[in-house]
């Protein structure tokens, strides 16, 4: 079978790509729209055991091992045009004819995704979310927020692992409660300690893990909270027209950091319970998960960038929920006339209070 996927509107022959507004396949020249269901066969193909392409190059020609090492080449059906990406790389679009494709065996047998959360947020959305993320920014430089240019921006779905289980736990802290008094001769303070147990069950359903290892752990854990209302099987129509990769992490690999996010949500989720006290601290805990399952999806994420002095400043946003973040420069010359504002006006104040005393 070919290794592309290309989604072609039935009226017109042109490409089409998944509206993240209109929640369907659009075509943008006769603007006919189409539900994702509606296309559903082409999905049938990811059950058949994918074939590799026979490429005949001539001689003098052949790539050496190390330079096909971690790389594919396909080839787009509208052009002929060759695409080439690394071997993670799942759905793009052709850089000359610039139709998308989804690479089909990317997505076949064991790789299939169990489910995907589509895009809400279009372009625009995310261009204008960088621009309100610029707002309220007080040493962000002038020039950076007056005439800064994106230069990249793209819509991507990024594999996650998604961990569920339940869990068991116990955790015991000492505690103190401070009650402090005075009479005409003496202060006094009363310290009562006590030891508190806490023990319950809770459940976790879908904790995203990154699975690949091209995306920041940090960034990605920043982007939730994801709306698993929204969720849908998985098909290939949601990848048209944006980018999307494979996993390269497995789920074994990411299992430790699965654990340690539940770990930290029991304790946080424990803790918050011991009200009442002056001081808490952990003695000792037992937190034991139990019928964990773990599902592969595709969550979807907007990726911006730009250059400023020689630096690659990156943004992603949440494409469900518009949550965007990322780090911004800080111009040095409003951190120095903040600090010095500030250094005047304790000093004024200090002398304000010597000169009273005094």
């Amino acid at each position: 079978m070919s290794q592309l996927l290309e989604y072609k509107c039935p009226n017109c022959g042109g490409a089409i790509a998944f509206s993240p507004g209109a929640q369907e396949l659009v075509c943008p020249y006769c603007n006919g729209h189409f539900p994702v269901q509606s296309l559903q066969s082409m999905d049938s193909a990811l059950n058949q055991p994918a074939t590799e392409p026979e490429w005949h190059k001539q001689p003098g020609a052949e790539w050496s091992s190390h330079e096909q090492d971690g790389m594919s080449v396909y080839a787009c059906s509208s052009c002929g045009g060759e695409i080439i990406g690394d071997n993670t790389l799942a759905a793009t679009s052709c850089p000359f004819c610039g139709n998308p494709v989804v690479m089909s065996r990317q997505f076949a047998g064991d790789l299939r995704p169990d489910l995907v959360v589509p895009f809400k947020q279009d372009k625009a959305a995310a261009i204008a979310a960088l621009s309100k993320h610029y707002k309220g920014k007080p040493f962000l430089p002038k020039l950076f927020r007056d005439a800064n240019r994106l230069e990249e921006i793209k819509g991507m779905y990024v594999p996650f692992w998604l961990f569920s289980a339940h869990v068991d736990a116990y955790i015991s802290y000492n505690a103190t409660r401070v009650r402090r008094w005075s009479d005409s001769n003496y202060d006094y303070t009363e310290t009562n300690r006590y030891l508190v147990n806490r023990e319950g069950s809770l459940a976790f359903s879908n904790v995203p893990c990154d699975a690949s290892s091209k995306m920041p752990d940090d960034l990605m854990d920043s982007l939730e909270p994801f709306d698993w209302n929204d969720a849908v099987d998985f098909k290939t129509a949601y990848m048209a027209g944006f980018f999307a990769d494979r996993y390269d992490v497995d789920s074994v690999q990411s299992a430790p950091r699965a654990n340690l996010r539940i770990a930290r949500t029991t304790e946080t989720l424990f803790r918050q319970s011991v009200a009442g006290y002056n001081t808490v601290v952990p003695v000792g805990q037992n937190i034991h998960p139990s019928h964990g399952t773990v599902r592969y999806g595709l969550l979807p994420v907007w990726l911006l960038s730009t250059h400023w002095k020689d630096k690659v400043h990156t943004f992603v946003m949440n494409g469900q929920t518009g949550k965007m973040v990322g780090d911004l420069p800080v111009s040095v010359g409003k951190f120095a006339a903040w600090f010095l504002g500030l250094a005047a006006g304790i000093g004024g104040i200090i002398a304000l209070l010597l000169h009273f005393f005094n």
